[in-house]
């Protein structure tokens, strides 16, 4: 604490990846601070934090400063650049109440803190009322010409570091009059990159490094790099004329040394929007090199140049699992794509029925927000008690057998979640059904009809099961039917909320 009673703002810098190059004071303030803050995208997972992990203590407060846009378009009236100023001002006022109250705030930067880094933003809003120290680190830079064992520039050459983001005429001119370089902020620049190098007449001296010093590090010649694998965590580097001839720590990762090493991950998307996508699978598709799925639920993720997007019919469930376990023995990582939860009449159970017949390909089956929990809570809590999942659908199991669950969990007094209701062929299931429950269900037991929950076109509608008509349903929509408990309300604003009381009568 600072001697006018007020905390002291720490800009740690945390080196480019590696924990134990976590310089001994930035750890030991790690340790001490009572307030840790980082920043992270809207995935939620911040890189600085798992590369500070290891010096965290219990107790600590944390302070996720989560970008509201990162490249992506915005409806803020001021645009991309206000929506960011904002975000930065709400950052300091969050940061400022712990600094008034005494707290000691240490914020942490991958690399250096005043180096291309977001600390910097803070450090100008809030050194001029509060303590602030900085903390150096070491650079990607450094840490780039370490991996590849190559000196970047000696005696009087010149060495100039430039952000990937300029235009490639503009790049090309200053890599011409320069003899080292490195330039950051590859990913979505990478092309033009490669071509203001190609431009200079250096491309063939120049040299990719991405995510270096950790265990996923990869490094080879700028030429032979593929665009659509650079992640934003990498950079290239131009060593000067007097280091041409040394030869790197190793040449490049060859495809049989990646082979094997891939995975696959079945992820759901939610049932609708993007803030219904947890963070775990945001990171996960972020991470991923192919996309595999449904068009439609494709659609949903946005498009990344470095990754490549497989779209399939809804019918070849089989054949898609198989088509991305391949992707993955060639060492891709494969995101197979679901919307809802994967595990719910979704891909995990295809992907694992074909993975099982090998057992050579890791899967990890990673969860999503169900669509019946979606339409439930636009309404209330209609599966407030035992509930049961069927699907309508006849594509996979007899009708026979789906009348036959209809009726078993109508006469067990579920409430009951209905998939695949209908579709352009069926036209008919919906009042077959509604006949069936009807044989041991009241006709005023409450029916929810969501459609399009979390999308453009969204609407809820809730019925008697006896009015439960095929006219009002498609193969956008989910049902939910109560059981003899499900109760009707009318709230605050007027509209029906539906609800199923936990306890059950005696």
């Amino acid at each position: 604490m600072s001697s006018n009673g007020k905390g002291t703002l720490y800009g740690v810098g945390l080196g480019p990846g590696d924990p134990e190059l976590v310089t001994v004071k930035a750890a030991r303030l790690i340790e001490q601070a009572e307030v840790i803050a980082y920043h992270s995208a809207r995935h939620g997972r911040s890189v600085a934090r798992s590369i500070a992990e290891p010096y965290l203590r219990a107790g600590q407060v944390e302070e996720a400063l989560v970008y509201p846009v990162t490249t992506e378009t915005t409806d803020h009236p001021g645009g991309y650049q206000g929506a960011i100023d904002e975000f930065y001002a709400d950052c300091a006022d969050r940061l400022a109440a712990h600094l008034d109250a005494g707290r000691d705030v240490v914020l942490l930067a991958e690399g250096d803190p005043l180096f291309y880094g977001s600390y910097m933003h803070m450090h100008k809003r809030l050194s001029g009322r509060f303590r602030a120290e900085v903390i150096p680190g070491i650079t990607s830079i450094s840490g780039a010409s370490a991996t590849l064992g190559r000196p970047l520039a000696e005696r009087d050459e010149t060495f100039a570091v430039l952000p990937g983001t300029l235009p490639p005429d503009v790049l090309a001119e200053r890599l011409a009059r320069t003899d080292a370089a490195a330039v950051l902020k590859l990913g979505r620049t990478f092309e033009g990159v490669r071509e203001a190098f190609e431009k200079a007449g250096r491309l063939d001296e120049a040299w990719y490094v991405e995510r270096a010093t950790t265990d996923r590090q990869r490094y080879q010649r700028l030429a032979d790099v593929d665009p659509e694998t650079v992640p934003y965590f990498s950079l290239a580097l131009l060593p000067g004329p007097a280091n041409s001839g040394v030869p790197v720590t190793r040449e490049t990762v060859t495809d049989a040394e990646t082979a094997g090493q891939g995975e696959v991950v079945v992820v759901g998307l939610g049932p609708g929007g993007r803030e219904w996508v947890t963070p775990e699978v945001q990171a996960a598709l972020a991470e991923a090199d192919e996309l595999v799925g449904y068009a439609p639920y494709l659609a949903r993720v946005p498009d990344n140049p470095r990754q490549r997007k497989h779209a399939s019919d809804n019918r070849v469930e089989s054949e898609r699992a198989e088509f991305a376990l391949e992707l993955a023995r060639r060492g891709s990582k494969v995101a197979v794509v679901s919307s809802g939860d994967p595990g719910v009449f979704a891909m995990a159970s295809a992907v694992l029925e074909v993975a099982a017949e090998r057992a050579d390909v890791p899967v990890r089956v990673m969860p999503g927000m169900t669509a019946a929990q979606a339409v439930a809570s636009r309404v209330g809590a209609p599966l407030g008690h035992d509930f049961c999942v069927l699907s309508l659908s006849d594509r996979l199991k007899p009708w026979e057998v789906i009348v036959e669950r209809l009726r078993a969990a109508a006469a067990a007094d579920l409430v009951m979640a209905i998939y695949n209701p209908a579709s352009r062929s069926r036209t008919w299931q919906v009042a077959a059904a509604r006949d069936a429950v009807l044989e041991h269900r009241s006709p005023d037991v409450p029916v929810v009809i969501g459609r399009d929950i979390g999308g453009a076109e969204e609407s809820i509608k809730v019925v008697r099961l006896a009015d439960l008509d095929q006219s009002d349903v498609d193969m956008r929509c989910l049902l939910l039917i109560g059981s003899s408990t499900t109760r009707i309300a009318s709230g605050a604003n007027g509209e029906d909320v539906v609800f199923t009381p936990r306890r059950y009568p005696a």
